[in-house]
């Protein structure tokens, strides 16, 4: 007798198949992509293998190390010969992975770069990094030698096809025993989780940093045009690894540049050193910056504040111990999916208690949870985020669904976000609620950063209700203004308030309004120091940096919070640029993305290009100091006298200029870029030979 199938069964069937199509669809769009990253990063932190076997050694260049040598007079940044014996004492390890491109020469003169030079000479294993570039920028003969030199002769597949290199200077090309692309990009949401081992350029196959040292010793090998590390074919998604970060703090032994260069001293005097050069023997050394200041912040899949340094070790650790995380082909997911949505909506339909149902929707959710966390422990990553979805899908009806009603997410949105934008932009969400959906947007926008000047220090000598009512009274002055001119405000953290404009509103005006915002706080603050005054409280200053261009922008939280923030290398330019006025002793630094187009409607003056920790490209900045025609006579005078000084600088007569800034000086006293260009004047007039970006300002900390 032929089957009949029931019409609950045909019910199941059906809208399992609509089930199906939806999130099918969502998947392949991309539309949870975001949520998938979140779910991968709580999977390794919770999941992932705690810490290292440690025969992979970090050498930190951190905070103390700067410290301890500031102290003896040396400067950051250090030269070059204080690495020499850095080198020195780990001759002994297998390789000596130095996380840091020597470009151009040193400025401390050529002997020390030939001390750093012989240095690694002698220890023979020493890998430097070469930066691939789609830059249009010539590579030399000795530059091409060295690439052709240490390229990858056996086919593979490539990641990506660049146009040139930076690479170290000659003196240090010729005695590095190897090299490789040490250029790695993020995931969309600004996440390092995977990088990729094979690039082009020129011809050449070129790998990556740290994959060099291990296809020499033939720790992985090429066959075939497949990596293998051992007899494990190394498993790449457009030709990336998938890293397995450890999720402990201390994921990788850790030692100072300090304590290094203490033992180093030790042994010249005849003393036991508190690290001997024989502990290095037999491991892989890595060294690299960590200190605040010497590095872009990288995220990663189990750490929200890491260093490039860790990236590198953890791709080493992960090729050199055949250790990787392997995807589980997609097409499984995707049969998965109808399977989980049928059995799902078969239950719920023909069981009308809602204890059952959601007993088993539970059992579901924990068995599919459930077999994602044991392939996660062992290796295998299985899509978290689309079974789910199906599951949950599967369970809601049409009626569960109309407990959203448009007035309960209007009120949603309308408590909200009037807390932290204008009604304006409030009531544009209120018609387009599809803006604050979960995900971003990449747009336009203009930042604005600000923080408190020496609020650690002043919170650390005056009392918790002192500090409170200084910090409440600054902060809720900022948040007015801005909410007035039309921004946003992000977040606060601490003493300091992010803001933008243009998301979710974009107006002609945005970057106008930013730089209002901008004076007005800064004319907010003095009428707050008068207030503080008689009250009998500490004055406070105030930086404040602005930058425009494209970020992502939205609904980047979490399910439990929510979170409309914006994100992206622009917004990290504004925070630096925020920071930067600690140089100039100013107090509003405006990048000229911001100023185009409406300089003529502010008085400023150009600070130079600058070229801070992580931007490939110089940024030129200014200080806003008001709108036009608000400013005192003297003022306008000063930037006038200062802007012929700049004048004169960039001809290189800096005996003119240093007159021009004295002027300066003394028309307004303890002005901040005249003291800094007049120094910069009595630097470069004691060169004998300038280099190509001489007139670029270099920021080393953030």
């Amino acid at each position: 007798m032929p089957y009949i199938m029931s019409k609950k069964t045909k019910n199941a069937l059906a809208l399992a198949i609509a089930i199906t199509s939806i999130t099918l669809i969502l998947h392949f769009s991309g539309a949870i992509g975001s949520f998938e990253l979140k779910a991968y990063d709580i999977f390794s932190r919770l999941l992932n293998p705690e810490s290292s076997e440690g025969d992979i050694i970090i050498i930190e260049i951190d905070q103390a190390s700067i410290d301890a040598l500031s102290e003896l007079g040396i400067g950051w940044p250090w030269p070059r010969q204080i690495y020499a014996p850095l080198v020195e004492h780990m001759a002994l390890a297998d390789a000596v992975i130095i996380d840091m491109i020597y470009s151009e020469p040193s400025s401390y003169g050529v002997d020390d770069d030939k001390m750093f030079a012989d240095s690694i000479r002698k220890a023979s294993n020493v890998f430097l990094p070469v930066f691939l570039t789609n830059e249009d920028r010539d590579l030399d003969e000795a530059g091409l030698r060295f690439l052709k030199d240490h390229s990858v002769k056996d086919k593979i597949s490539a990641y990506a096809s660049f146009k040139s290199a930076v690479t170290p200077i000659d003196e240090l090309m010729s005695v590095a025993i190897g090299t490789g692309n040490v250029m790695i990009k993020p995931d969309p949401d600004g996440v390092y989780r995977r990088v990729p081992l094979f690039f082009s350029v020129n011809g050449l196959t070129i790998a990556n940093f740290v994959l060099d040292h291990l296809l020499r010793n033939e720790t992985v090998v090429i066959k075939n045009g497949v990596l293998l590390a051992g007899d494990k074919e190394v498993p790449m998604s457009s030709d990336q690894l998938l890293l397995r970060f450890y999720r402990g703090e201390e994921a990788f032994p850790k030692i100072s540049a300090w304590e290094v260069l203490e033992s180093y001293q030790a042994i010249q005097e005849g003393r036991a050193p508190n690290i001997d050069s024989e502990f290095f023997k037999g491991k892989k050394v890595l060294i690299g910056p960590t200190a605040a200041g010497l590095y872009d912040l990288k995220p990663t899949s189990v750490s929200a504040l890491s260093t490039g340094v860790m990236v590198h070790a953890t791709a080493l650790d992960n090729l050199s111990r055949a250790d990787f995380m392997t995807s589980v082909p997609e097409w499984i997911v995707v049969l998965i999916i109808p399977l989980l949505c049928f059995i799902i909506c078969h239950f719920i339909i023909r069981h009308m208690s809602i204890i059952a149902n959601s007993l088993f929707l539970l059992a579901v959710i924990v068995v599919t949870v459930g077999a994602s966390v044991l392939l996660f422990s062992n290796g295998y990553y299985k899509n978290i985020t689309t079974p789910f979805v199906s599951v949950i899908l599967s369970a809601i009806t049409a009626s569960v669904f109309s407990y959203a009603t448009e007035g309960k997410e209007r009120r949603f949105i309308k408590n909200t976000f009037s807390q932290y934008m204008d009604n304006k932009v409030v009531e544009h969400i209120l018609e387009h609620p599809e803006l604050i959906h979960p995900g971003g947007q990449k747009k336009e926008i203009s930042l604005f950063f600000a923080d408190i000047a020496g609020f650690t220090t002043m919170a650390e000598r005056l009392p918790p209700q002192e500090t409170a009512k200084i910090l409440h009274t600054a902060l809720n002055a900022f948040t007015e203004v801005i909410i007035g001119h039309g921004g946003v405000i992000d977040k606060y953290m601490g003493d300091a308030i992010m803001a933008f404009w243009g998301s979710p509103l974009a107006t002609a005006d945005d970057n106008r309004n930013s730089c209002l915002a901008a004076i007005q706080c800064s004319k907010a603050l003095d009428e707050i120091n008068e207030e503080f005054r008689n009250e009998g409280l500490s004055e406070i200053n105030v930086r404040i940096g602005l930058h425009s261009g494209e970020a992502l922008v939205g609904n980047l939280g979490s399910d439990r919070l929510f979170d409309y923030t914006a994100i992206g290398d622009n917004v990290n330019l504004a925070s630096r640029l925020e920071g930067v006025n600690k140089v100039f002793k100013t107090r509003i630094i405006a990048s000229e993305d911001t100023l185009k187009g409406i300089d003529d409607q502010f008085l400023t003056r150009g600070l130079g290009l600058i070229e801070v920790k992580g931007k490939a490209l110089p940024v030129r900045i200014f200080e806003l100091i008001s709108e036009k025609g608000e400013a005192d006579t003297d003022v306008e005078k000063m930037v006038t006298l200062y802007e012929k000084g700049v004048s004169k600088f960039m001809e290189k007569q800096w005996q003119e200029a240093i007159s021009i800034f004295d002027e300066v000086e003394m028309i307004s006293p303890g002005d901040g870029p005249s003291s800094y260009y007049r120094a910069w004047c009595t630097e470069l007039s004691a060169l004998s030979e300038l280099t190509d970006d001489w007139n670029i300002i270099k920021m080393t900390v953030k």
